[in-house]
Parts: structure tokens; C-alpha cells; sequence
């Protein structure tokens, strides 16, 4: 069944079906790795394949990330960067969160899959970004967190004329509207927001595209204790 849902969902999210094997390797070494680390809820095969693999993919709505540098930023077990990767294997791609475990899980899916152009990097956005600066022509992110929290982590490694595109639910108003100055603050502007339904399913999931305008003040991001205690 995994299969046939692929082959019908790929396609509407700008993905060729040439890339089901990968996807279906991906999904066997997350559910096998699922059973001794805790990396997804989800372990049901097909609604890994709509849940996170469609969902992933649909991120290309918000961007065309074809040949550009993107940064997964808490990417946790691999989403939405391994997926987008498999379906396009030009994107060159940064994989960072601060769990070692996750992060030695997907360097060994970047192995078993010969994915090549990634960096699996342990580590927090806030402390990485200090080296890493305005460096990726996107973020993409879908922690659950905050965008107040998010824009804060992902806007300094964006690029002046890139992109940060923020998965969230389409209940998020509230979270936008609070976070519009801090957006503004930290370089950025919400260029739009996308709803969509995950192919095959009834579900609708949001992303928000923020464009990055000019450059993050250097005091940005700050130590996590305080984007948390104070956020923008």
C-alpha cells in the first residue's frame, strides 16, 4: 500500500517516482531504529509515507530549493530534510539538532541511502550559528516550537534574499501575529502562508514563508535560556 500512495502523492508535491525505493529504505531503517530510540509516534508504514514523507516534500510549495544550500534546523529524525533530499538530490543540505543519537541515526541513513552533500551536525541552532552565519539560502524547520523561538534560530543562518520555511498548523494565527516584529527585528518579513493538504489524506498542514530582507543584528540569536525566557 506504501508504494501505491507514493506513486499518487509524489507528484503533486513536485517529486518523481523514481525516488520510492529510497523513501521505502528510509521508512525501514526509521521504524527499525524506532523500536530501541525513541524517533517517531508515527510507525504505522503508510502514514509514515503521508504523515512525514508527503508532508516533508511539501515544503517545495513554499520554495524551489534546486541547487541551493538548506539548513534542517531541529531536524530530529530527518524531516522534512531526508525526504526532500531523496526526491532532489541536487539540494545540498545541513542536518542539525542537538540530540547525538538522532544525529548518528541519520548519518547512518545518509550511508545506507549514498546520500551525498550532507552534513549531519550535532549541535544548538543558537551556538552554530555563530559560525555559520547568513550562510544557507534557506532554513527549513519543523520543530515543534514557537515561531517567535524558531525565527530567532533559523533567520541569522538565512541569507540576505533567502527564505526560512516554517511548518506549522493552520491554527498558528496568533503565533504569526506575535510574531511579526520579531520577524521584522531579526532581518525578515512573512511573504506568505501556504495551506495545504498532504496528498492521499484529508490532512492540512501550513507553511510559512518569511523572506530574509536584510541582514540579522549580530546580537541574534542570543543564548536559548533567554530566547526562551524572553522571546522576541
Amino acid at each position: 500500500m506504501t508504494a501505491a500512495i507514493l506513486t499518487e502523492g509524489l507528484p503533486q508535491v513536485g517529486a518523481e517516482v523514481s525516488c520510492i525505493p529510497a523513501l521505502k529504505q528510509f521508512s525501514r531503517l526509521l521504524l527499525e531504529k524506532n523500536q530501541v530510540m525513541n524517533l517517531t509516534a508515527i510507525t504505522d508504514p503508510d502514514q509514515v509515507a503521508t504523515l512525514h514523507f508527503l508532508d516533508s516534500l511539501a515544503v517545495w510549495q513554499g520554495a524551489d530549493l534546486s541547487g541551493k544550500d538548506v539548513i534542517d534546523v531541529g531536524t530530529g529524525a530527518g524531516f522534512p530534510g531526508v525526504p526532500l533530499k531523496i526526491a532532489h538530490p541536487d539540494v545540498r543540505l545541513t542536518l542539525l539538532d542537538s540530540l547525538n543519537k538522532r544525529v548518528d541515526f541519520l548519518r547512518e541513513v545518509c550511508e545506507a541511502l549514498s546520500l551525498t552533500d550532507v552534513a549531519c551536525v550535532h549541535g544548538r541552532a543558537e551556538e552554530f550559528a555563530a559560525g555559520h552565519r547568513e550562510r544557507y539560502d534557506a532554513a527549513v524547520s519543523r520543530a515543534v516550537a514557537n515561531l517567535r523561538l524558531l525565527a530567532e534560530l533559523c533567520l541569522p543562518l538565512v541569507k540576505v534574499g533567502g527564505v526560512f520555511l516554517a511548518m506549522k498548523s493552520t491554527d498558528c494565527e496568533e503565533e504569526l501575529a506575535e510574531a511579526k516584529n520579531a520577524i521584522k527585528l531579526l532581518g525578515g518579513k512573512t511573504e506568505r502562508v501556504v495551506d495545504y493538504t498532504i496528498p492521499t489524506t484529508d490532512v492540512v498542514h501550513r507553511l510559512v514563508v518569511i523572506r530574509k530582507l536584510s541582514p540579522t543584528p549580530a546580537k541574534y540569536p542570543r543564548r536559548f535560556a533567554q530566547i526562551k525566557k524572553q522571546p522576541l
